[in-house]
């Protein structure tokens, strides 16, 4: 059995209109006039248990929308969903002790509570013995490092470790899926890779399925051998990272500060995007070229201050989303 079933899922949202001008605005007010939007159209996917899916794509792309309607948060317009064989709609009190969610934007955590007493008030709506609850918490301390701030008070943590402690407390009741929104949002590289290698511990050892959005391509890279995209509502692709990886993680861009002015020109794999005063910005093909390359071609003894990032995953998902006949006709 698939931990995730999807068909033919659509949420269609009824949006109020604005109308022009003095008697407009009163007409909005007494005769009000809506539109549908789609939020979600017709969507079909599964997701094996056990698995790591990124489902991905730019704001407003339904999302969240999906996810809500997976935890039974919304009901769906039309079409079918089961999670771990539950109806969500029908039986969301039963599905919501096999489940944990985290949204990176959302809190769920008491604020004027400590973690310790978040995580035992949890441990209790799940109905889980005491002495359960202690273990679990203990587990949980010894890999995250909570002593420091285990008896602060939620609203005295920094992000990163509010952001931990919302983990946590959506595995109180070691969940079979779980499902993060943006959990590494804001966060600064230590805490993302502490988060990243604990979701992949948690997969292999209690072997959780992970049902992930994020906009973090390292995310997406480091945690996910299954990538779906989402575009206005609709899965423009449904592929490995492997083939994602290959077609369209593989550019780097390099930013550089130079402590003179230099004159570059196009090589293969190295194209300038942008060469103003001292500052240059390279895309460098991987496929093509390395790095260090690219370094060599700035004159390393001339750079002042460097970057090395991803390509902007919104650049990649509008890349894809504009070729996905293309790429659905040649790859998949």
């Amino acid at each position: 059995m698939n931990a995730i079933e999807v068909k033919d899922l659509s949420k269609t949202f009824k949006v109020k209109q604005k109308q022009k001008g003095f008697k407009g605005s009163l007409k909005s007010i007494f005769k009000p006039k809506y539109k549908d939007k789609k939020a979600v159209n017709k969507i079909n996917f599964t997701v094996e248990k056990g698995e790591i899916l990124a489902f991905i794509g730019p704001n407003g792309a339904g999302k969240s929308t999906t996810i809500k309607m997976l935890t039974g948060i919304l009901f769906p317009t039309s079409g079918e969903v089961s999670v771990i064989g539950i109806n969500p709609q029908k039986n969301r009190k039963e599905l919501s002790y096999k489940i944990g969610t985290v949204f990176g934007q959302k809190e769920q955590l008491w604020i004027h509570l400590t973690p310790y007493d978040n995580f035992k008030f949890f441990g209790a709506i799940y109905d889980i013995p005491e002495q359960v609850v202690e273990k679990r918490i203990e587990e949980y301390k010894s890999i995250f490092e909570l002593d420091e701030f285990i008896n602060t008070p939620v609203r005295g943590l920094s992000l990163g470790q509010r952001m931990i402690c919302e983990i946590v407390a959506s595995l109180i009741h070691e969940p079979e899926i779980l499902f993060l929104d943006e959990p590494t949002i804001g966060l600064d590289p230590v805490v993302k890779e502490k988060i990243r290698v604990f979701i992949k511990r948690l997969n292999k050892e209690k072997k959780t399925t992970i049902f992930l959005t994020s906009h973090d391509v390292g995310d997406i890279e480091k945690l996910c051998k299954r990538v779906i995209i989402v575009n206005d509502g609709t899965i423009v692709l449904d592929d490995s990272m492997e083939n994602l990886k290959y077609h369209y993680l593989n550019k780097k861009i390099v930013e550089a500060k130079m402590n003179t002015k230099i004159n570059l020109d196009d090589v293969e794999g190295i194209t300038i995007l942008k060469d103003k005063d001292y500052n240059l910005k390279l895309e460098v093909d991987l496929t093509k070229k390395t790095i260090s390359d690219a370094i060599k071609l700035l004159d390393p003894d001339k750079i002042i201050d460097i970057n090395i990032s991803n390509t902007p995953l919104e650049t990649i998902i509008s890349s894809i989303y504009k070729g996905s006949k293309k790429w659905k006709n040649t790859y998949m």
